[in-house]
Formats: C-alpha cells, sequence, structure tokens
C-alpha cells in the first residue's frame, strides 16, 4: 500500500479515536454528579472482587451495601402474589398447565386473566402514557387514598414510567428551558437525582435548607429567602420539589405545613413537584402520610389554582422492586396543551417497560378483603414494614449514641442522615487525600468494615458540617452485627485522629 494512502489513513483513524472525548462530551454531564453511585461504592465494588480471593487480608468478610435504597439487595422477599401474577403474564401458558391450580391462587390467576385480556403480550409497546387498565388502577388508587369525597381521579392525567426518576427527568426536559435562566427549587440535604438533572438542564438549583435542630423541618422563612436570592440572581424558578417522606432526611411533613408549602407555591407562581415514593414507609407515631393533592383537594377554593405533578412508585414502600423500574406521576391543574407536550416527550421512548407497568398496577391494587391471596399478602406486607420501624429505631437511636454524631430518628423513608463532628486531623488527612471530609470518613468505614454509606456532601449540606446517608436495609437478624461493627470503628477512627470535634 502507497505510504501516501498509509498516511492518510491513519489521520483518519486518528480523528475517528478522537471524535468522542472527555473534552468533547457534553459538559453537563461531565459535571454531573449521582453520589449514591459514586467514588465510594466504585471503591466497594472493587473490595467485592477481592472478597473472592480466598487469600485476601480485608478485616471483615462480608459487604453491606447501605448506599442505596434497593431492599431486595440486601434480602428483602419480593411478595409472592406480585411475582405470581408477573410470572402468568410472561408465560400466559401456564394458566392452562394442569398445576396452575396448585402453584398459583385464584386471585393471581383471575387479575393475570384481566390484564392479558387488554395487554395484548408483555413484549408489546403500549400507549406512550401506559396501558388504560393500570392507568385506571392507580387512578381508583389515587381516589380512595385521598377519600373519594375529594373527588375522582382521573386516569387520563396519569403517565406510567420506568421508575419515578423517568418522571422526574420527563418534567424537567419540558420546565427547564434553554433559552432562560431557569431554576428549580430543592430541598437541602436532597436526593441527588435532582442536582444532578438540574445540571444536565443547565438550570440554577435554588437550595432551601431544612432545619436539622427541628426534625428537619421546612420553613416559609428559608422557603422565601432562598426564592428571593435566586429572583435577586435573575434566575426564573419554576418550580418547587418537595419530597414527603424525605430523602434522605427521613421527616413526615404535617398538614399544616403542607398547606403552608401550598400557599407559598401559589403566591410565587411555582409548580409543586411533590416525591410521594415512601408513602407507606412512615414510622413515627405522631406522623402520618397526607398526599399534597388530598391537603390541596381538602383547601378547596384556597388551592384552586395549585399546580401539581406527584410522583409514586414501586422501588420504595414493602415492595421494594427497584430493578423492575415502574412508577408513576399524576398531573393536577396542568393544561390539556402542557399535557400534550408531555405525552410528546413519553412517546420519543415509545411507552415505559410493561413489566414495570404491571407491577404498578399489582402496588395500587392489593388482592381484596376475602380473596384466597389476601391473608399471605397483607402478612408479607406488614412483616416487612414492622422490620423496617425496628430497624429504623434501632440504627438512629445507636448513632445518636456514638461520640460527636447527632442522629434524627427517622420518622419515614428508609434512611437516616446523622451529622458527624470530626477531628481536625481527620479533617486535615482529608484535605491531603484532595477529598471532603465526609468522603474521607465513609472511605475509612468501607475499609475497615465493609458497610457502605454515602457521604452528606453528595445530598448538599450546611457549609462546615459533615454527614452520612445510610440505609436500614440489612437484613434485621443482621443489623446488630452492621451497628456493632460501624459504632466500634467511629471509636477507633476518632482514637486515631484526636476526638470528636466539640460542638
Amino acid at each position: 500500500m502507497p505510504s501516501a494512502l498509509l498516511s492518510l489513513l491513519s489521520l483518519g483513524l486518528a480523528a475517528v479515536a478522537h471524535s468522542l472525548s472527555l473534552d468533547t462530551l457534553n459538559q453537563r454531564l461531565v459535571e454531573a454528579e449521582y453520589a449514591v453511585r459514586g467514588p465510594v461504592v466504585d471503591l466497594a465494588k472493587e473490595l467485592a472482587v477481592e472478597l473472592k480471593d480466598p487469600d485476601n487480608s480485608l478485616p471483615f468478610d462480608q459487604l453491606y451495601f447501605c448506599n442505596i435504597g434497593n431492599p431486595q439487595a440486601l434480602g428483602q422477599k419480593p411478595l409472592t402474589f406480585n411475582r405470581e401474577v408477573l410470572a402468568l403474564v410472561q408465560m400466559p401458558s401456564l394458566l392452562q398447565a394442569p398445576e396452575a391450580k396448585a402453584l398459583f391462587s385464584k386471585t393471581a390467576r383471575d387479575r393475570a386473566t384481566a390484564y392479558l385480556e387488554t395487554i395484548p403480550a408483555v413484549g408489546a409497546y403500549s400507549d406512550s402514557q401506559g396501558h388504560q387498565i393500570v392507568r385506571n388502577e392507580v387512578a381508583k388508587f389515587i381516589t380512595q387514598r385521598d377519600g373519594p369525597e375529594l373527588g375522582e381521579a382521573d386516569p387520563s392525567k396519569i403517565f406510567l414510567t420506568d421508575g419515578a426518576s423517568a418522571g422526574v427527568k420527563m418534567i424537567y426536559q419540558a420546565a427547564l428551558r434553554e433559552d432562560h435562566k431557569d431554576g428549580i427549587m430543592v430541598p437541602i440535604p436532597q436526593y441527588p437525582l435532582y442536582s444532578a438533572l438540574a445540571t444536565m438542564s443547565g438550570a440554577h438549583l435554588a437550595g432551601y435548607y431544612l432545619d436539622e435542630d427541628h426534625r428537619w423541618a421546612t420553613y416559609l422563612k428559608e422557603l422565601q429567602s432562598s426564592l428571593d436570592k435566586a429572583r435577586a440572581d435573575d434566575v426564573e424558578v419554576r418550580a418547587l420539589v418537595v419530597i414527603n417522606p424525605g430523602n434522605p432526611t427521613g421527616q413526615c411533613l404535617t398538614p399544616d405545613l403542607q398547606k403552608q408549602i401550598i400557599q407559598f407555591c401559589m403566591r410565587e407562581n411555582l409548580v409543586l413537584l411533590a416525591d410521594e415514593v415512601y408513602q407507606e414507609n412512615v414510622y413515627a407515631d405522631d406522623r402520618e402520610f397526607n398526599s399534597f393533592r388530598k391537603v390541596a383537594l381538602q383547601m378547596g377554593a384556597d388551592a384552586k389554582d395549585l399546580q401539581l405533578i406527584s410522583f409514586h412508585s414501586i422501588s420504595k414502600g414493602f415492595l421494594g422492586e427497584c430493578g423492575l423500574r415502574g412508577g408513576y406521576f399524576q398531573l393536577h391543574n396542568i393544561p390539556d396543551e402542557v399535557q400534550a407536550q408531555l405525552k410528546k416527550i413519553a412517546s420519543i421512548s415509545l411507552c415505559s417497560n410493561i413489566v414495570g407497568q404491571i407491577s404498578v398496577g399489582l402496588m395500587v391494587n392489593p388482592p381484596a378483603e376475602g380473596s384466597d391471596a389476601r391473608n399471605e399478602y397483607v402478612a408479607q406486607r406488614d412483616g416487612i414494614l414492622s422490620s423496617l420501624k425496628r430497624r429504623a429505631k434501632a440504627l438512629s437511636a445507636a448513632l445518636g449514641k456514638l461520640e460527636g454524631v447527632t442522629c434524627n430518628e427517622a420518622e419515614g423513608a428508609m434512611y437516616v442522615f446523622p451529622q458527624i463532628r470530626l477531628p481536625p486531623a481527620a479533617i486535615e488527612a482529608a484535605e491531603a487525600q484532595g477529598v471532603t471530609p465526609d468522603t474521607f470518613y465513609c472511605t475509612s468505614v468501607l475499609r475497615n468494615t465493609g458497610i457502605v454509606i454515602v457521604p452528606g456532601s453528595g445530598f448538599k449540606q450546611v457549609d462546615g458540617t459533615y454527614h452520612f446517608r445510610t440505609t436500614f436495609l440489612p437484613p434485621e437478624d443482621k443489623m446488630d452485627d452492621v451497628i456493632a461493627s460501624l459504632s466500634e470503628y467511629h471509636s477507633k477512627f476518632l482514637a486515631q485522629y484526636g476526638g470528636a470535634k466539640e460542638l
């Protein structure tokens, strides 16, 4: 081959090889961060490989991935009824098998048959908003949850999505404009989805701080301050995100506070984005979940102009079906022409996955009273929720006893977010490594205990404070070991670096 041709080919190959590089990527992607799957988790994956070596020298024999609300990865079992229905809709011939009556409850067989009568196949696309039968089930669930006297939910206002995260992403795409200096109000600490999507959208994150000293409360004074500061910077704030129950902070809002938030949104012309994926996870005796839709409808004419979008998911609650990717969002007072544009976004991806859609139907429409699947379903549901409550109380109490640690009780959700007062020597060691002090602490905990927790800096926090987020999802018979291991190492860490920083 002539040398000139070889030179041209080599130039072409070099150009192709470098056409996609870190420098040429969308820099918003490069800047976005998602802490629950960050460097601490990357290290945990490396240690998991090392653990498989029988000659490893690690000081632990098991990893506990407490970094993310992923219940089944930590041993939670799926509900029998739900999985029976999913098995039947994915393999319809099982309904005709001689063993079907022995293997599957009549309720599961009937439910699968009902789905298959309107869903031609789980491998076929659905309408972009999701199958009508499931949206009907969601609407009925919302109506019953909030009270039929407040009016029936409309199935046409419901979108089925691949988990709640996909729905949030759709709303960000629609609401945050490229040619404006748009912003969105988000609680601090926050779930990193909201900050990452803001970065990806080129939007301003207007954080409002939750009050750690008062059970992570939301105060109107702080909301107003955050909004005024953003507007002073010429940011056009479009929406307010509320996570209830809270992630990572676990607080559960009272109806009075919800009313104040609704009034604030109407007064300031903000869309309220209500992340309600933990609505089944409430543990505090003096708290209960109330949806923002319910509170708004109870306010009557005082909330008639509220624009609200509410999100729910099969990943949390007592199902923990994270990998099936099912969720929904409901539109309230959103104009039809806006809904049409949201459907356009959904149509670009054709539809959410069908197994996830059906799983949403199973979440909102459990076996009826008196059915042959009801007792087992209730026993499994209540067993999971009561165990979560015990684990939440045990972990928050144990962390609160550690030197230099304060921890609010988890009122709901699946996490606690304790504050740690790190010794100056530990902060200096972190700076020497080029990491945040809480990342340094979490990495040390991981290397010495096998417990994977997430630095509070990934969720944002008050400057000068340090936290970590941990789930209380390890199996109940392992929680004492996890608590003991973390407590023991925490004491060693403080001894090594000179004791906890004074309050």
